[in-house]
């Protein structure tokens, strides 16, 4: 019988659930992948706040639960074939656990067994701000070969809800670290004509409608314009 690849899904305790649950169908309509769930304690409490999904319903879309405590899983070891693994959403607790080596659970483990041995590994931070010890977390994980990524909406695609917000960063997290059937049409761009008429005409006009607006309010309070 031959071993399908494996995928690791990571939910922590950052914002944003809803992408991890995503990305977990995803992976179950491709059916090409099998797929590994570590849900960290903080992870759990995220998708009770921010969705309706009963935890046994995230779980059932994995095919192996792992205990977020079970250093001993077939995934903290490099001998398993694991073809890539995202962190979404990724905490800052995670981020920096991973950057520094600290591999005190499954999560901060199986991300750096794969980053020791050379496989995709994507964490989709969801911070802001950030500080400088984060941004040397991030710098960190890139250095060692890790992808930074964050959920950030494609708003030139004009979403009309959240959902689909949700599942285009979702599918764009899983493009990235080599899951090809989740790879979108490509943006088609902006046709030539429409570049060139805003940049020769539309934007003097812009321009200036912008100029009055701030002498409009400029008049009503002064220091609007300073």
């Amino acid at each position: 019988m031959t071993r399908r690849p494996i995928v690791v899904v990571a939910i922590t305790g950052a914002s944003g659930a809803m992408v991890g649950v995503r990305c977990l169908r995803i992976l179950r309509e491709l059916d090409e992948h099998d797929v590994h769930l570590i849900i960290t304690p903080a992870g759990r409490l995220t998708i009770e706040q921010e969705t309706d999904i009963p935890l046994h319903d995230v779980q059932s879309l994995a095919h192996v639960v792992h205990k977020h405590s079970h250093i001993g899983a077939s995934i903290a070891s490099g001998s398993t074939p694991v073809a890539a693994m995202v962190v979404t959403p990724c905490s800052i607790h995670s981020l920096s656990a991973i950057a520094h080596g600290i591999t005190d659970d499954l999560v901060s483990r199986a991300a750096d067994v794969c980053l020791k041995e050379g496989r995709p590994l994507l964490l989709l931070v969801r911070e802001s701000p950030v500080h400088s010890g984060h941004l040397e977390s991030m710098r960190r994980v890139a250095d060692l070969g890790g992808v930074i990524a964050f959920p950030v909406p494609a708003f030139y695609q004009r979403p009309a809800s959240v959902a689909e917000i949700v599942d285009d960063i979702a599918h764009r997290t899983l493009a990235r670290v080599g899951i090809h059937g989740a790879r979108r049409e490509p943006w088609p761009g902006v046709p030539a004509e429409r570049t060139a008429t805003t940049a020769l005409g539309e934007s003097s006009g812009t321009r200036r409608q912008g100029v009055a607006a701030v002498e409009q309010h400029s008049s009503i309070d002064p220091g609007v314009a300073s």
